[in-house]
């Protein structure tokens, strides 16, 4: 099993400003746009759309490849946010053994593993005699391509 660092900095929310962003009306095709698509609805806060519990919210930058095939790569950031409930299969955001981890959250006949999206690493099972912390459960990635 190789070990990788999966969190590489991490940070807290803070809505210092509201910033609206034009949002068009219609969806984006893959083809030519049409001209009467040419106008605009409203204004769009991504903090609306992408913080539900600004205060439960944070912002880790990831480090690894563990979790490439969830479509979370090295430097993206994720959000997190901590008044989720980790359930089955959510992409948390954890403590374990005093180290920052993110991976698939799996629970199984009253056992827990941490699993990774890449199949160059195993799952890691949560026994009793390990120090296991959920700190949140990620709710949306922020990728440059």
């Amino acid at each position: 099993m190789r070990k990788n660092k999966a969190i590489k900095e991490i940070f807290s929310f803070e809505a210092r400003t509201k910033v609206k962003l034009p949002l068009y009306v219609s969806t984006i095709k893959a083809g030519f746009p049409s001209p009467a698509d040419d106008y605009l609805d409203k204004k769009l806060d991504l903090n609306e759309h992408l913080i539900k519990h600004p205060a439960a919210t944070f912002f880790v930058k990831v480090a690894g490849d563990s979790m490439i095939n969830a479509g979370i790569f090295p430097d993206d950031i994720l959000i997190v946010d901590r008044s989720l409930e980790a359930r089955n299969n959510k992409i948390i955001v954890a403590i374990l053994d005093g180290e920052f981890t993110v991976k698939r959250l799996k629970k199984y006949r009253g056992k827990i593993s941490l699993v990774s999206e890449n199949p160059n690493y195993e799952p890691i099972e949560v026994t009793e005699d390990r120090d296991f912390d959920v700190w949140g459960v990620v709710t949306n990635v922020i990728h440059s391509v």
